[in-house]
């Protein structure tokens, strides 16, 4: 069972556009649609289309449209109650799959809304295969909370993930001797937050990528998966290095991708796959979420592992 916290969560609304988006001008879209989203949603949901059960914990009013979407779905969704709207994320995307992101704070936390959500973890951790702190944390809460989770979830004998960016990130990075996560996802340009490389040479150089992976392995994390979009992902363990290059796709979005490849991988665990097939899956459902549409999650039969190309990296000798 893999157990997520989206710790923020957002009503995702994608407005599909015909042709480029110009700034100033008056354009119209194709289409619009909504779902209820944020990345440990998309954890959940993407878990439910493979068979793997799945909680979703997250702030929300126990009636708010967002929560009942999510059970329509077949979800099995534990809304912390707290105050104010969700909040709203607006994508734009035009036809080439580029996509322009507007995300909203989202209402303001309270200590007693964050601790209520650290007690709903922990009451249902033992249940679970995985836990996944996932997405951006909402007003009011610290910048070191996922770093708490970590430490107040250590020995609950679940493995722990996290994917999150900005200050979270460097705060989680920053405690990583003290309570270290099992897996953590950072895309290219997060890992050159903390590691000072350039951002566009670590995602187009698979073997930056991994050594600059290879620096939070030696510090804890036991796993790190590292997507660096069109050029795939790089695995990094203490047992080496991969990087998995995707299949021809044509690129529809690219919202969820990174949460498509995160379940990808775990999902690769949870069947006891080895490193190089787990990281193979990972891109392969990075890629099918790009495929499609808005927030759109792939369902299994979309996924083409075999489809991925995954080598083994020497990244002490740079090749």
């Amino acid at each position: 069972m893999i157990l997520t916290l989206t710790a923020n969560p957002s009503h995702d609304r994608t407005v599909a556009l015909a042709g480029q988006l110009v700034r100033g001008a008056v354009i119209r879209s194709e289409s619009v649609t909504s779902q209820a989203g944020g990345k440990g949603v998309n954890i959940s949901r993407a878990s439910i289309g493979a068979g793997i059960p799945s909680i979703a914990v997250l702030p929300a009013p126990d009636d708010d449209p967002f929560v009942h979407e999510l059970l329509a779905a077949g979800i099995d969704c534990r809304p912390v109650h707290t105050d104010g709207a969700l909040r709203v994320n607006i994508t734009i995307s035009e036809p080439d799959g580029t996509t322009t992101k507007l995300n909203s704070p989202g209402p303001t936390v309270t200590r007693e809304v964050l601790n209520a959500l650290t007690e709903s973890l922990q009451r249902r951790a033992g249940q679970a295969d995985w836990i996944v702190l996932a997405g951006s944390l909402p007003p009011g809460a610290p910048v070191g909370w996922y770093a708490e989770l970590v430490s107040a979830l250590s020995g609950c004998g679940a493995r722990i993930a996290v994917d999150t960016s900005d200050a979270p990130l460097l705060a989680l990075v920053d405690g990583l001797e003290v309570a270290a996560p099992h897996l953590m996802k950072p895309n290219g340009e997060e890992l050159a937050s903390f590691t000072g490389d350039d951002p566009e040479e670590l995602e187009s150089d698979p073997v930056v990528a991994a050594r600059s992976a290879a620096t939070l392995v030696a510090q804890g994390v036991e796993t790190v998966l590292a997507t660096l979009g069109p050029h795939g992902a790089v695995l990094v363990t203490a047992d080496g290095a991969w990087h998995a290059a995707p299949p021809p796709t044509t690129v529809v979005s690219t919202v969820g991708a990174g949460d498509s490849s995160l379940f990808g991988y775990l999902l690769g665990d949870l069947r006891g796959l080895a490193a190089e097939h787990r990281l193979a899956l990972a891109v392969a459902y990075g890629s099918a979420a790009a495929g499609l549409p808005g927030t759109t999650i792939p369902q299994p039969h979309q996924v083409r592992p075999e489809l991925v190309s995954v080598r083994r990296l020497d990244i002490t000798s740079g090749d």
